[in-house]
């Protein structure tokens, strides 16, 4: 039987991140993807030109039908622009018992668009943390959450520490906007310990996408029966490869190549 997961989150008309990073990291993975669309934007390498949000209603009508027929074994969350849809999506996690939940707190574009509103971020907090087996902010968002900056590894400690008291089973904070030197380092906290999880830091601007298509690949693995740190460390494997073999396409931040094989950049 082939693994399922599920992405709750918009729609990136340059292709490189949201709905379409995800089912591409899918694709990838070997996992057949699902979605259910949030909001509509008009996007490139550039900038976020527009955004329509769908109806609440519908994208709860969305994940009641690929969930009563379908099912997933793990979903992720990205961009849910406003609190109307995330209330729908928690009383949907909650309704078909979505236990491996990736949240990942997407709140503005690579170009620095915002994506979730201002009034939407107290309730994705409340509603959704709670529900999250894992979540993956970047230090922006980090920041956000916790309201301090962060601008070291300790500093991400204390921060994970603070956002896993919000409810999640287990946090990921992603350190790549961190100056740090020749590596990217994340930290992931489980309520009991610390984990860093590390790769090189590949010098380029083709990253649009890097934070959907690295929650999308732990999802993946997470539905493939992986443990969570093994599923963290194969993603974050995945996604710099992902880096390393990005096209230069566009006049902003190029997209990842999602359909990397292993050899092609060496």
């Amino acid at each position: 039987m082939v693994a399922k997961a599920l992405t709750i989150a918009g729609s990136d008309s340059g292709g490189g991140a949201g709905i379409q990073a995800d089912l591409k990291t899918f694709t990838a993975l070997r996992v057949y993807g699902l979605s259910v669309l949030t909001a509509i934007t008009a996007q490139d390498t550039c900038q976020v030109a527009g955004v329509i949000e769908l109806p609440a209603d519908f994208v709860r009508l969305q994940l009641d039908v690929v969930m009563r027929d379908i099912g997933a074994d793990a979903a992720k969350t990205g961009m849910l622009s406003s609190p109307e849809i995330i209330e729908v999506v928690a009383e949907g996690v909650r309704e078909h018992r979505i236990e491996r939940l990736v949240v990942d707190p997407v709140m503005r574009a690579k170009s620095g668009d915002r994506l979730l509103r201002a009034e939407a971020e107290e309730v994705l907090v409340q509603r959704l943390l709670p529900l999250a087996y894992l979540v993956t902010p970047n230090i922006p968002e980090a920041e956000a959450l916790v309201g301090w900056p962060i601008r070291s590894p300790e500093d991400m400690k204390k921060a994970a520490r603070h956002i896993f008291e919000l409810g999640p089973r287990a946090v990921l904070i992603k350190g790549g906007h961190l100056d740090a030197g020749p590596e990217a380092m994340d930290i992931l906290y489980d309520g009991r310990e610390f984990h860093e999880v590390v790769a090189e830091r590949i010098p380029t601007r083709n990253t649009h996408g890097t934070g959907c298509t690295y929650s999308a690949a732990i999802t993946a693995y997470l539905a493939r029966g992986e443990g969570l740190l093994e599923a963290i460390h194969r993603a974050k494997h995945y996604v710099t490869m992902a880096i390393r073999c990005g096209f230069p396409i566009g006049r902003g931040h190029g997209p990842l190549n999602h359909f990397w094989r292993e050899g092609e950049a060496e």
